[in-house]
């Protein structure tokens, strides 16, 4: 990793001398460290086990967000996309964390008006990822559409493939998809989603709250508060804000676990059957 980090920052054009690398938290994905040079502080993610443009298009998210001037993003100073599964690296500013409770009521705020920015189709032009998996975009005119075709649909193929879809579970879930329309019968715009945003993929710093490791798309604004409601990690506060901002659908205690289900099942996918008894309870819960 030391070879990897010096080559990004030579790229970046810092060649003055480090003085501190060290390791940190950066979730089960990447290896994560801070880098100081006599010039700045940074904060590098390398993973060599992804594929080459693993990191562009977490920068592509971080770059669309940052457009929108509604919330912070770590500014990105550079990616590579190296092939035959070597060392892949991302270099960002270093944000020095604080207390996450001071910032949820501004949170709920800044993310109302993050999807307020809108598009004119659903999804996105060009595949991202959720956690490690590879995630298919396309526009799509239906959001409908976009959630069975490109959410649900490959998260089952995933699952089939890996042994951990069969019996009633699988019916069950195809039996929900195919129905979505008697659940989710509201028409959202497509708004600009973080797409990942769990209570690790927010963070508060010296100027308030950050989004960090976005999987964006423009969707129904409704999947992405389900999602923060999935594993906690989000003040009363931002809720209270958030809605006050941009009201959520009547039926959403309704809908909220169909949203939920597309993340319980990239668990599914990548941890194992864990998460299998809280897909069984949500689509029990649709179809019996």
């Amino acid at each position: 990793m030391k070879e990897a980090i010096e080559r990004a920052l030579d790229h970046l054009g810092d060649h003055s001398p480090i003085t501190a690398v060290e390791q940190v938290s950066g979730g089960d994905i990447n290896r994560a460290y801070y880098v100081q040079t006599q010039a700045e502080e940074y904060f590098i993610k390398g993973n060599e086990h992804v594929p080459a443009h693993f990191f562009r298009a977490e920068a592509y998210g971080l770059s669309l967000i940052k457009e929108t001037n509604t919330i912070h993003v770590p500014k990105v100073h550079y990616y590579d996309e190296p092939e035959n599964g070597e060392q892949a690296v991302l270099v960002m500013d270093w944000i020095e964390g604080g207390s996450q409770s001071a910032d949820g009521e501004r949170l709920g705020h800044e993310l109302a008006r993050l999807h307020q920015q809108q598009a004119n189709e659903f999804g996105l032009g060009e595949s991202t990822f959720v956690g490690t998996l590879e995630q298919p975009n396309e526009w799509c005119s239906s959001w409908l559409d976009y959630y069975r075709e490109f959410r649900l649909k490959p998260q089952l193929t995933t699952a089939i493939a890996k042994d951990r879809m069969a019996g009633s579970r699988r019916s069950k879930l195809e039996t929900v998809i195919s129905r979505l329309e008697e659940w989710i019968t509201h028409e959202p715009k497509p708004a600009l989603l973080h797409g990942d945003l769990w209570g690790g993929n927010w963070m508060t710093g010296p100027d308030g709250p950050y989004l960090i490791d976005p999987s964006v798309l423009y969707g129904d604004p409704a999947f992405e508060l389900a999602f923060t409601e999935l594993f906690g990690g989000f003040p009363s506060s931002f809720y209270k804000t958030y809605e006050e901002t941009s009201p959520l659908p009547p039926h959403y205690e309704d809908i909220k676990p169909l949203y939920q289900l597309f993340y319980l099942l990239v668990h599914l996918n990548m941890f194992g059957e864990g998460y299998g008894r809280s897909v069984d309870q949500i689509v029990t819960r649709y179809v019996g």
